[in-house]
């Protein structure tokens, strides 16, 4: 043993971060969530559980087998199902017995559910994102299925359970299931009123399914299709409407739809994502007929949360990676972490990892207490765009200079920094890509004026407290607010990722100067609004408390 420990000293590699606990170690993620209402017993309990080497290699394993379709079965009969590592079995089994499917909505809104419920999601996702797709719109469709009180009541059940069950089988006779959602389509994308797929009404009952319609058409991304049933958008006689489309009808046959291949993704390996196509598939409406957006944008609403939360925990995984390779291992006669430039770098990615995981717990609180605080449903408007739109873009540039702090090591499969750096991406697309997200946040402050007084009101809560925030706080004020009527709509339109930039970063700054470390709050202010700061991450002021910031970086165990 003692000749082992010599060895692995001078071959000067740092021991492996994994096992350890990714709620203990997180410098915010506690008192941050804890302050919206979150649990902290269950959050603690959870971020022990999640950073065994045993759910550790069962992320590596669901990404390494990835999905495979099978069409037909050996037989030639159409069975279109699709077949999981059971590796991805065994998170899902976790993350369902754990809540983050249903937690939200096991009680009242406004309980802090919610928040645990998203610090669960959040933890989980170090490890592994991709299963976390079904549990997501699982927990979104929730909301929308409320549109239709005698589908939520047939549905509800089956879907606030913590029992996973992966039978492809007739709903009512599972333990639990598990709902997926499909909008685009190939013709439109974003522009989901360009559906073409058609919904007919076939009369009052079809196959067990009242006020049954038949759907034709397609759907260029379908995610998770081992689902129980989806949410998707089609044209129903007056206009486009919402139907759930159940996988096994009620009466054991299964439904026509076809699975036409997997996408070969990117990232997000674990995670099949299939072209789908309707054969006379029955299905129920959601909704007002011709009110389909209005009736699933709840359900985007909720998963544009959770790709948020994604962000924000491959961010944090990728620097406490990062930060445990850099304060284990020498270079040059002394600790890479005590490197004046190498703290420098490390310091400025933990800034951008805490500023986001405040970012994420006030979004996640204001998400929870919405539904009962016309307030907090006015802030949550803003916050839930601005934060989609900001930290999933923040955390491509994190991930990728947290793998450079790690060097080569970081740059082979056995690290988990390439399928981090896979995944960063895949958040700003889903649920809506950065341009669409800027300009809902430019519709949401021109139809609902409240969102702008309430954003505004929450972030000059630190007003007073930093001369240099105070000045970009009026500044942003101005800018939410200003119609001028000499602005045409094209030059609102061009500069909308400006002002969301400018949201997002003194909504950060705010947070920090409330509730974040000192030396880190200044150092944010200074560089972000202050323009001391270059153009890559590492470029901040030499002056600033940089070695203590860089070692809320270091996970201790």
């Amino acid at each position: 043993m003692d000749d082992a420990i010599t060895l692995e000293a001078s071959a000067n590699q740092p021991p492996p971060l994994e096992p350890y606990d990714l709620f203990a170690t997180d410098p915010v993620l506690g008192a941050a969530m804890e302050r919206e209402g979150g649990d902290r017993e269950a959050m603690a309990s959870f971020g022990k559980a999640v950073g065994t080497d045993e759910v550790f290699e069962w992320g590596f394993a669901a990404n390494r087998h990835s999905p495979e379709l099978a069409t037909h079965d050996r037989f030639g009969n159409r069975i279109d199902e699709v077949n999981y590592h059971p590796a991805y079995h065994s998170l899902l089994e976790m993350s369902v017995s754990a809540g983050i499917h249903c937690m939200g909505h096991e009680s009242q809104p406004g309980n802090g559910g919610g928040v645990t419920r998203n610090a669960l999601m959040y933890l989980v996702s170090q490890v592994e994102v991709g299963h976390g797709c079904p549990t997501s719109m699982t927990s979104a469709a929730l909301g929308a299925l409320d549109h239709q009180p005698e589908l939520a009541e047939t549905w509800r059940s089956r879907l606030v359970s913590r029992n996973y069950d992966p039978r492809l089988v007739e709903p009512s006779t599972k333990s639990g299931c598990l709902v997926g959602m499909g909008m685009t389509e190939r013709q439109g994308g974003s522009d989901v009123r360009a559906n073409t797929s058609v919904a007919q009404p076939v009369g009052a009952s079809a196959a067990g399914l009242e006020g049954a319609h038949l759907l034709q058409g397609h759907k260029w991304f379908t995610s998770a299709p081992m689902c129980d049933a989806f949410l998707v958008l089609a044209q129903a006689p007056k206009g486009l409407s919402c139907f759930l489309v159940p996988r096994v009808l009620p009466d054991g046959q299964r439904n026509g739809l076809r699975f036409m291949r997997l996408k070969d993704k990117l990232g997000n390996r674990s995670n099949a994502s299939g072209e789908l196509e309707f054969d006379n598939a029955l299905a129920q409406m959601v909704g007002p007929e011709g009110r389909g957006v209005p009736t699933i944008i709840d359900m985007v609403n909720a998963t544009r949360v959770d790709v948020a939360i994604w962000a924000v925990s491959l961010m944090r995984q990728a620097v406490s990676q990062a930060g445990w390779h850099v304060a284990h291992r020498s270079a040059f006669g002394s600790k890479l972490i005590d490197k004046p430039l190498m703290t420098n770098v490390l310091a400025d990615l933990e800034l951008e990892v805490e500023a986001a995981t405040l970012m994420m717990a006030q979004m996640s609180g204001a998400f929870d207490r919405a539904p009962t605080d016309p307030d907090e449903a006015a802030f949550s408007r803003l916050a839930t765009a601005v934060g989609k739109y900001w930290l999933t873009k923040r955390s491509s540039p994190v991930v990728r200079e947290a793998l450079e702090c790690v060097g080569g090591n970081g740059y082979v499969e056995e690290s988990i920094l390439p399928r981090l750096y896979r995944e960063v991406p895949l958040n700003a697309i889903w649920e809506g890509a950065g341009n669409v997200i800027a300009l809902d946040v430019l519709r949401a402050m021109a139809r609902a004026p409240h969102s702008v007084e309430a954003f505004a009101d929450r972030l000059e809560r630190a007003s007073g407290a930093n001369a240099t925030l105070d000045r970009h706080l009026v500044g942003l004020r101005t800018a939410m607010g200003g119609h001028d009527d000499d602005v045409s709509g094209a030059t609102r339109e061009a500069g909308a990722r400006r002002l969301v930039e400018q949201m997002a970063q003194c909504w950060a700054a705010s947070l920090l100067v409330q509730h974040g470390d000192s030396a880190l709050a200044e150092a944010y202010v200074q560089s972000r609004l202050g323009g001391d700061w270059g153009s890559e991450l590492g470029t901040l002021n030499p002056t600033a408390r940089l070695s203590h910031i860089a070692a809320r970086a270091v996970p201790s165990r």
